[in-house]
């Protein structure tokens, strides 16, 4: 059954088509990734298909009584209450039944009647999911990256990325039929973008996503609805089937029109011919191919493609072979340890990736790395030659208030105009782009200031934070060729996976309590080395992993397993023989109260409870021998 869909919506400001007769629908339980360059009008169709913003032409369907939960890219979510509030907020009717219920449970201790209705309220509470609405909660937000410090944390108080966050967090627990997402990886490290495709993945809900997470859009999305020149074309499979379709596409039709450019070609040369012969014959021969030519179905040339950013690295003098050494290096924050006795070493041509959970230190690694905040204690020192060229995330060594033009004249006086012009024509500011303030441009544009800037520079150790973040596939491709190319060494942190796979020869892997793991090889082969490594022994991230550590590892987990179990078994045999001797005394106290219809009510249900109990305990110990 069809549950959302467009027909032929568009929408126009002036002269200007930004979507033109865009056509599709999806039936429940369908997943659908929109790509497109940036600005191609993707975050747009999210706010039509809201009702935000009103087409031009078109209409929207949306099938009857569905609910729908909206993600916006960068999400100002405003509430007063804390973190965990906020999200209970998905259950008001579940809350509403528990303060209900507070209210019952006083006035039944003496009145039979709100005794009854206590009871069959506690049931349909019970039957909807009252006992676990909040650990899933819990749970939800966990899995996004928000441990219990930040439960009671007034979510005014988050910075926008942790508030779009929230702002997922909400929508999943809301369970909306229809949910559309846009850029929800942006802020989430690999653990929660795993979690969250796994989620996506295996939910029936009918979910639009915006994404340009290469391996996110593949593992979610079923369908794909490309937005390209204003136009949309639905592919009926993920982004791998899109990119293979699509490419397949455009090389038949590109051979279907230089096929018939050489047969038009022909038949008006012959016409020519025909016609400068003039005779009657050759006059009506002239005539009858012209009208086969006017009748011809024209096959269009492919559409030219968005123009791509381009870019290449410039290597300033080669290097030493040891390009960094890192020595116990150590950095916290009050009420917080990010890492410890820190050390490693950086070799010429090294690609070395930095992962781990937000929070966990990457980016003040690079800060300090780059001279931008201080450690608190080890050293670090460059080798021989060593240049370096800093990306960083948050494009903070912009000048706000500068143009486009003055942004990079400021940094390379020496170019000339004509040159400054050429290298952001590279990255698509031309014309009057170029007198653009920096305040005033999106996320995507400052990055590709950034990385003007940068081409410029000439270095040979670059340090970059989330470098594509803000990029769209095609400039992420761009990108991932540039640095493929460059001669230099590079040190990245990111949680793009297509990203790190495609570059890094090493990865430094932050652990969650300030163990650092430096794996020489492909991310790849360090996936496979923690996969083997999990299967042995409880994963611990450190410095370097022995084989006597992973058995010293494997045989604590077992230990504690071991006594932990030992424990379990010791607590349900003293519960279990506590709860058969109040079974004992219950019948006694029945026959007591057989004229007090109150409490001989509660006492059958306090039996029925423990039989319950005393039934998992006694299955319990049966399944550990200890009967």
């Amino acid at each position: 059954m069809t549950i959302i869909g467009c027909n032929k919506i568009s929408l126009s400001y002036g002269m200007t088509d930004i979507l033109k007769d865009v056509s599709f629908s999806l039936n429940e339980g369908e997943k659908l990734g929109v790509v497109g360059v940036n600005g191609a009008g993707k975050s747009t169709l999210f706010r039509i298909l809201m009702g935000q913003t009103e087409p031009t032409d078109g209409d929207v369907f949306i099938a009857r009584d569905k609910t729908i939960g909206y993600l916006e890219q960068n999400s100002d979510y405003d509430s007063d209450s804390t973190v965990l509030a906020e999200m209970l907020k998905a259950f008001p009717k579940l809350t509403a039944m528990e303060i209900q219920l507070e209210s019952l449970r006083q006035a039944a201790e003496t009145d039979e009647d709100a005794a009854l209705r206590f009871a069959n309220l506690h049931e349909r509470f019970v039957a909807e999911g009252g006992l676990t609405y909040r650990s899933r909660c819990q749970g939800v937000l966990t899995s996004l990256g928000f441990g219990e410090q930040f439960w009671n944390v007034s979510v005014n108080t988050l910075s926008g990325g942790q508030k779009t966050r929230v702002a997922l967090a909400r929508i999943i627990l809301s369970e909306p039929d229809i949910i559309l997402l846009d850029e929800p990886t942006n802020h989430l490290d690999i653990d929660s973008i795993e979690w969250l495709e796994k989620y996506l993945a295996g939910c029936h809900k009918t979910v639009l996503l915006i994404s340009h997470d290469r391996y996110f859009l593949c593992k979610v999305t079923s369908r794909t609805l490309e937005i390209e020149g204003s136009k949309a074309k639905l592919y009926r499979g993920n982004y791998d089937y899109y990119i293979t379709e699509k490419k397949r596409e455009r090389e038949v039709q590109e051979h279907q029109f230089k096929e018939q450019q050489k047969e038009i070609a022909r038949i008006e040369a012959y016409i020519e011919q025909q016609r400068r012969w003039n005779r009657e014959r050759n006059i009506i021969a002239a005539e009858s191919r012209q009208k086969q030519l006017d009748k011809m179905e024209r096959v269009s040339a492919p559409s030219r493609l968005p123009d791509p950013i381009r870019m290449q690295f410039s290597e300033a003098e080669e290097s030493g072979n040891d390009v960094l050494s890192v020595r116990k290096l150590s950095k916290a924050y009050p009420g917080r340890n990010l890492f410890s006795n820190l050390s490693f070493e950086l070799k010429k041509r090294d690609h070395l990736f930095i992962i781990g959970n937000n929070g966990c230190g990457k980016s003040t690694l690079l800060k300090i790395l780059c001279g931008q905040i201080p450690q608190d204690s080890g050293v670090f020192e460059y080798g021989y030659n060593v240049t370096r060229g800093y990306y960083d995330q948050e494009n903070q060594n912009l000048n706000e208030s500068n143009t486009v033009i003055d942004e990079l004249w400021d940094h390379y006086g020496h170019l000339t105009q004509t040159e400054i012009r050429n290298a952001l024509a590279l990255f698509l500011f031309k014309g009057d782009d170029i007198f653009k303030e920096i305040s005033v441009l999106s996320g995507g544009e400052k990055a590709r200031i950034t990385f003007a800037k940068l081409m410029l520079s000439k270095f040979n150790l670059l340090y970059m934070d989330e470098p594509t973040n803000h990029l769209d596939i095609m400039s992420r491709e761009v990108l991932e060729d540039a640095l493929a190319g460059f001669d230099g060494t590079i040190v990245a942190v990111s949680h793009d996976r297509y990203f790190i796979r495609k570059l890094a020869s090493r990865v430094l892997a932050f652990g969650k309590n300030g163990d650092v793991l430096d794996y020489h090889g492909t991310y790849e082969d360090y996936l496979r080395y923690i996969e083997r490594l999990s299967e042995t022994a409880e994963v611990t991230v450190a410095e370097t992993v022995s084989r006597s550590k992973q058995d010293y590892l494997l045989s604590k987990q077992q230990n504690a397993e071991r006594r932990k179990a030992e424990r379990q078994i010791a607590k349900a045999k003293e519960e279990a023989e506590s709860i058969e001797a109040r079974l004992d005394a219950i019948p006694a106290e029945m026959d007591q109260a057989a004229t007090d219809h109150k409490k001989l009510t509660a006492l059958y249900e306090e039996q029925e409870r423990l039989e319950e109990r005393l039934m998992e305990l006694l299955e319990l110990l049966d399944s550990a021998g200890q009967m």
